[in-house]
């Protein structure tokens, strides 16, 4: 193929032309045989009615038309009663499915953001105020312990501190 020329456009639409015209015959030719299935089936399953005779004959007749007919719409809703079902049960086989497998969560991207671009994000442009989260924090103030230096004294007094307070617990 690397010496092989290249395809001219006048050849390469020729050839186009060509196939698509082989395609319009095989469509005209498969709508043609169908239309002959139809016919045939038809000729088959349902011949012409017999127009000869009386009023009363044709009225029988009609009567068996009606009948054909009616047990042809019974067998239709019976066949679409069962489609419905069947999509139903289908739709019903698919939630299962999503529940069963569950549905994946992408991951997240971890994103820093203040607070202030938080909501401005959610209120749009109209949020000007800021806010400073440290502002409304409860100031707590360290103690310093002034008992580590007296730690080092009695036991005794400790031990005779907690029952005095034990009793005044249980008195209460």
């Amino acid at each position: 193929f690397p010496n092989s020329k290249k395809m001219t456009s006048s050849r390469r639409h020729h050839l186009k032309s060509l196939i698509l015209q082989v395609a319009q015959g095989m469509l005209e030719q498969e709508k043609a045989d169908i239309e002959a299935a139809k016919e045939a089936y038809m000729a088959e399953h349902c011949p012409a009615p017999d127009m000869n005779g009386d009023q009363a004959a044709l009225m029988e007749v009609c009567k068996k038309l009606h009948s054909a007919l009616d047990k042809i719409d019974e067998d239709r809703y019976d066949a679409e009663a069962k489609v419905l079902k069947a999509n139903k049960e289908i739709e019903d086989l698919k939630i299962k499915v999503v529940d069963l497998v569950g549905v994946k969560k992408p991951a997240l991207k971890k994103v820093r953001m203040s607070a202030d671009t938080m909501l401005k994000a959610l209120l749009g442009s109209k949020h000007t105020v800021t806010m400073d989260l440290r502002a409304n924090l409860k100031q707590v103030k360290k103690e310093t312990k002034e008992e580590s230096t007296e730690a080092v004294g009695d036991w005794r007094k400790n031990i005779e501190d907690k029952a005095d307070r034990k009793k005044m617990f249980e008195s209460s």
